[in-house]
């Protein structure tokens, strides 16, 4: 490491610059951190717990975290492949394989044998093997001087070459993430897994036990699991790195670890940028959250089958809601932007009095609120036509896909957008071809509604409004689209994608024409957000970066970018409203919980529940808090105990904690785990899987 003493051309500085350094300390709370692990928080672990893990125990953890690509976390809990995660994270597969006559969702599912296990249409898992640093290479591909246009260009060009490369090398998926917004970029390599087997999952009404109102609420009573097997060659995999299982789960007062992916934050975010994510793209998002959770609500509420075909889509919309209210409450709150704002200030203070860094980074501050300017502009532009708002079904999704692959196709691998450059290919291929079932008239109400938010949003004599419509309402279109289209057969999906571009543009299905004419606005506005939002943010935060580095060292840690993350904290309980909250929940206050609520549905224990409970010790713990750094994405990372052995589960995290996407608090805020002991009691005396519950840590 450099001293930041070295550059320093007064005598004042070192003092300037310690105070600063000495600020960002105090302002750092308890057990905050999302870290690298190729960069843990050794210090932190000596100093503050004494605990100096070897490199081994880090390599071991890391190989034996895995990546759900639906957007969670999971683990290997056995040499043979087993992998455990959330109820919630593997819901979308449970979807996809029931039907209206088996419900796995609602009914749960156990394969006796491993005959029984069910492959899943498109789970995708990925295991993170190794990293290595790529910032000197993407930052030299950068030409000096070089306009915002040919820098994005340049830069996306060497992130696709690289993972080329490297995939071609290694046979694995190879990623190049972006890092402190731009400080840093490194090379992350996955094994992926695609052959993916059903094994496990309890009934939905205690995999989500207290449904939306509980959610984000503690205390907690869920048995948010479900397991999965990972293949190969049609054998299960041989597992080298596979956590050991701690049956008597976590202690109170322990010191844990999580191992998970993490999906977004926003700490590292200028005052500017988080401004304009209080006061414009959350209130946006909230909106429609909203009015979609009413629409899926309605749709869900007028029959049983209704209501199996969208509960992914509705449960993902309540959480997101609730996630997001969260989100804005914190940036309401004065005391999280003051601490903010000091925080920039005293960064601001220390880069202005260093004369090397006041002509590097003194400006970064200015350009990252133009940058900003721009996107509160486009930013409507971008949600309805690049993120797709306005025209939300699976159909639309697979036809701009398909479209986008052949245009892309055509382009040196260099050239092309970053989903479909050449490593990301084959994920891209299992999800466009996936077969799980498509319901038209789940897919006709979701179109619907995108097309009317168009639209409001757009105003009716847009032009392209206009030709989206054609001359008729957005129900009215929604349904002539959705029963014309023929992109709910995979083989229909092949035979275009074989076809390339000429296939694509000559094809008369209305949904690939619908793709085909809304295609060009909406690259121009991507091209927009590219080359004048995300490029000079990524400049400037770059120069943020460094400054955060020369003031305060390299163990700090990043953003979260859905990329594995190591947490640490301690179990423990804590006080809000007047009365102490216990660090865990019991089976045996489950079932008080269901009695309370006459066990009506949301707080319905199942029958296999309420039929064993004489059985089950019920002082047994069920849920747990502790105060690990978590976050969306997350649910499904493991709990592991100082001998890496597994003793939880997170699912959620409390109300308290949803302002950790932009600053993290222990006082109050707790990420929520299902216990170790819980899991077992309920394999062996509730399910009848003791087969499952013998082979953890095996």
């Amino acid at each position: 490491m450099v001293c930041i003493t070295c550059f320093c051309r007064n005598r004042g500085l070192p003092v300037l610059l310690a105070a600063a350094a000495a600020f960002f300390a105090a302002t750092a709370h308890g057990d905050e951190g999302m870290w690298l692990f190729n960069n843990p928080p050794k210090t932190i672990l000596k100093q503050r717990y004494g605990f100096v893990p070897p490199a081994s125990w880090y390599e071991h953890l890391q190989r034996s975290s895995v990546r759900f690509n639906e957007g969670g976390s999971g683990s290997f809990v056995s040499s043979r492949g087993l992998v455990l995660t959330n109820h919630h994270i593997g819901v979308d597969s449970l979807q996809k394989l029931s039907t209206k006559e088996k419900n796995y969702v609602a009914d749960g599912f156990y394969a006796k044998t491993e005959d029984d296990e069910v492959k899943c249409p498109d789970l995708e898992l990925n295991v993170l093997m190794n990293i290595d640093d790529v910032t000197a290479r993407v930052n030299a591909a950068v030409p000096p001087g070089a306009d915002l246009a040919a820098a994005e260009t340049a830069r996306r060009a060497v992130m696709n070459t690289i993972e080329q490369e490297e995939a071609k090398k290694t046979g694995l998926r190879c990623d190049v993430i972006t890092l402190f917004q731009g400080g840093q970029y490194q090379l992350y390599r996955y094994k992926r897994y695609t052959d993916v087997r059903l094994v496990f999952a309890p009934e939905d009404a205690v995999g989500n036990f207290g449904g939306d109102p509980d959610n984000f609420e503690y205390p907690r009573y869920d048995l948010d699991i479900c397991m999965f097997r990972v293949y190969e060659n049609g054998r299960p995999a041989k597992i080298e790195h596979f956590l050991q299982w701690a049956p008597q789960g976590a202690a109170d007062g322990e010191l844990v670890f999580v191992s998970g992916n993490p999906a977004k934050t926003d700490r590292l975010d200028t005052v500017a940028h988080l401004q304009y994510i209080r006061d414009a793209s959350l209130p946006l998002k909230l909106n429609w959250l909203m009015c979609s959770e009413v629409l899926l609500s309605t749709y869900g509420q007028r029959s049983e089958e209704n209501m199996r075909r969208c509960r992914e889509d509705l449960f993902y919309i309540q959480n997101s809601r609730k996630a997001e209210l969260g989100r804005l409450a914190g940036l309401q709150d004065p005391a999280v932007m003051a601490d903010k704002q000091s925080a920039e200030t005293a960064l601001r203070a220390a880069v202005a009095a260093d004369p090397r860094l006041r002509t590097t980074a003194a400006s970064a501050w200015d350009d990252v609120a133009a940058a900003i300017k721009i996107l509160r502009d486009i930013y409507k532009d971008v949600f309805l036509l690049e993120e797709g708002r306005a025209f939300r079904c699976r159909q639309f999704s697979i036809a701009r896909t398909l479209l986008r692959m052949a245009q892309e196709d055509a382009n040196p691998n260099a050239q092309r957008l970053r989903e479909f450059r050449s490593s990301n290919r084959a994920s891209l291929e299992q999800e466009v071809y996936s077969p799980a079932p498509i319901y038209d008239d789940l897919e006709t109400i979701k179109l619907a509604d995108g097309l009317s938010l168009f639209v409001t949003m757009a105003g009716a004599d847009n032009e392209l409004v206009r030709k989206v419509l054609a001359g008729k309402s957005p129900q009215e279109r929604a349904a002539e689209l959705i029963h014309g289209t023929r992109l709910d057969e995979v083989a229909v999906r092949r035979e275009l994608a074989r076809g390339g571009l000429a296939a694509v543009r000559a094809s008369d299905d209305p949904m690939v024409k619908l793709a085909l004419l809304v295609d060009g606005p909406s690259r121009k506005v991507r091209r927009t957000k590219e080359q004048q939002v995300d490029e000079p943010l990524r400049q400037a935060y770059a120069k943020i970066a460094q400054a955060r580095f020369a003031v305060s060292g390299n163990e700090i840690y990043p953003d979260a970018t859905f990329t594995l993350r190591l947490s640490f904290g301690v179990v423990k309980g804590y006080d809000a409203e007047g009365r102490h909250m216990p660090p865990w929940t019991t089976l045996g206050s489950a079932f008080e919980h269901a009695a309370e609520h006459h066990n009506q549905e949301p707080f319905n224990l199942p029958p296999s529940w309420l039929s064993r409970k004489g059985e089950l010790d019920l002082a047994t713990p069920l849920n747990f808090v502790a105060t690990p750094d978590i976050i969306g994405g997350n649910s499904g990372s493991p709990v592991v105990n100082r001998q890496g052995q597994f003793v939880g589960i997170i699912f959620d995290g409390n109300l308290e904690s949803l302002v950790w996407d932009f600053v993290y608090t222990e006082k109050t805020g707790r990420a929520i785990s299902v216990h170790a002991a819980a899991i077992d009691q309920a394999l062996r005396k509730i399910y009848g899987a003791a087969r499952l519950a013998d082979e953890l840590g095996k």
